[in-house]
């Protein structure tokens, strides 16, 4: 019983490519596909589609959200013409359905705003990045594009970590008052590199650091694996030179299930004692190195023990008073809430909120999902997020019996969604392009090994008929 409910949950045993195949929008859409047949640029689809998200993710860090957004509406309607002129067959997962939910949930909650226009302008947003999931998602199907893809993200994080570890040394001006004045750390350098903000700097390096660490293992010769594991040093460097503590959540988070995911996938080759030893000596030592940094620096101490002073940090208690804030929003639209977006929620904000304690966001992920889109707009995201590490799961054990080297990029992308989540406990960089592109990069990815699994379990199908 417990089995067939989990099932149905995670859509295990829905047959995707059949209900595409049956359906009645498919078959009318027939001429375009022949016309499709007869274009010479069209068969190189997957590829433009792959050169667009690249240049997205090479200039993300440095252009303006207007390039962002230009580039973006690119690979939407590159995404709509493949689409609609593609045969049916393997690519939609239950991940994509999810998403479609989730997307569903945020219309209606626009369609009901209180500040409808607001809202409107938060759904576009919501619906070019949901857009890119789809390109890439796609386009990462091939194994060689999806090896491109992220290849092309860590060469781009190299010179946004360098520059910012040459701010920590030469110096940088803050260009806001990101740490108490009266912390001890007050006068410490925080670096936030071309993205303008330590927070947001985490946030892209978080991703960073976890796929420059699966390159390690995934990339095959040994002068690859040496600029991974550059890549990987330096993006951590400079993650914890930020001195974002949401940062830090969310990169430990991050770490700790990129450990377990590696000892879990290479533990077919262990022998019985390392089977039962081998992950509680690695998070151990993991452990005793976060702690015995923490305790030797004297930054990293001060900035780790002022997340448990409560409003004695000012950080903390402006938090504190958004939250208050924002816990009130919810309470007047529980249901389906205000709508998506940073407009809709200043337009409803100044309403709540407490004396000079103004805000752009719910400076919580989860906060700011139940503000937008209610309680329904939560129960969507978390099964989103369900069925995300569903999957990934299911696929990484196929991929495990192989040993196959594209099992460490999905390792990869899965700590990185569960990393950009920890920040976004207490942070919401998440919305903001140059992280929320990677966010449903990172699930796009994922998304991306259904096709081969549910091939190979198609074929299996048949093999026990037979």
């Amino acid at each position: 019983m417990l089995t067939s409910v989990w099932q149905q949950l995670t859509l295990s045993t829905l047959a995707l490519e059949q209900w595409r195949e049956a359906s009645v929008l498919h078959r009318l859409l027939a001429p375009l596909r022949r016309w499709r047949q007869g274009s010479w640029l069209l068969r190189w689809g997957d590829w433009i589609g792959l050169a667009i998200v690249v240049v997205l993710f090479a200039l993300a860090p440095y252009v303006s959200t207007t390039l962002i957004g230009v580039l973006l509406l690119a690979a939407a309607a590159l995404w709509a013409l493949l689409t609609l002129t593609d045969e049916a067959g393997a690519g939609l997962s239950p991940v994509h359905l999810s998403v479609a939910v989730y997307w569903g949930v945020m219309v209606l909650a626009t369609a009901l705003s209180p500040v409808r226009g607001a809202a409107v302008s938060g759904l576009i947003k919501l619906t070019l990045n949901i857009l890119l999931f789809l390109l890439i998602a796609r386009v990462a199907r091939q194994p060689r594009a999806r090896g491109l893809l992220i290849l092309a993200y860590i060469l781009t994080t190299l010179p946004v970590a360098i520059y910012g570890l040459r701010q920590y040394f030469f110096g940088a001006t803050a260009l806001a008052t990101w740490v108490d004045a009266n912390s001890a750390v007050a006068d410490v350098t925080r670096v936030y590199s071309f993205l303008g903000n330590p927070n947001l700097l985490a946030g892209y390096l978080i991703p960073g650091v976890m796929l420059s660490a699966a390159a390690v293992f995934a990339w095959p010769r040994w002068v690859p694996k040496g600029l991974a594991l550059l890549a990987t040093l330096l993006n951590t460097l400079c993650l914890i030179l930020t001195l974002s503590r949401g940062g830090w959540i969310g990169f430990l988070i991050a770490g700790f299930v990129l450990m377990i995911l590696l000892v879990q996938y290479w533990s077919i080759w262990f022998t019985p004692f390392w089977k039962r030893w081998a992950l509680p000596l690695l998070l151990g030592g993991a452990v005793a190195v976060v702690v015995l940094g923490v305790i030797s620096v004297s930054s990293l101490r001060a900035r780790v023990l002022s997340m448990f002073v409560g409003r004695a940090d000012s950080s903390n208690n402006f938090r504190m008073n958004v939250w208050a804030a924002v816990i009130d929003m919810i309470r007047a639209r529980p249901i389906l809430g205000i709508g998506p977006g940073n407009d809709a929620f200043n337009a409803v904000y100044p309403l709540f909120q407490r004396p000079r304690y103004t805000a752009l966001s719910a400076y919580s992920v989860f906060l700011e999902v139940l503000v937008e889109g209610g309680i329904v707009g939560l129960l969507a995201f978390l099964w989103l997020l369900l069925l995300i590490f569903h999957q990934g799961w299911v696929q990484l054990q196929r991929l495990r019996d192989t040993q196959d080297q594209q099992g460490y990029w999905l390792m990869g992308a899965i700590a990185s969604i569960t990393g950009i989540l920890g920040q976004g406990i207490a942070d919401t960089v998440m919305y903001r392009p140059q992280i929320s592109t990677l966010w449903w990069m990172a699930i796009a990815i994922v998304a991306s090994y259904y096709p081969a699994q549910q091939i190979l379990g198609k074929r299996s199908f048949k093999l026990r008929q037979e």
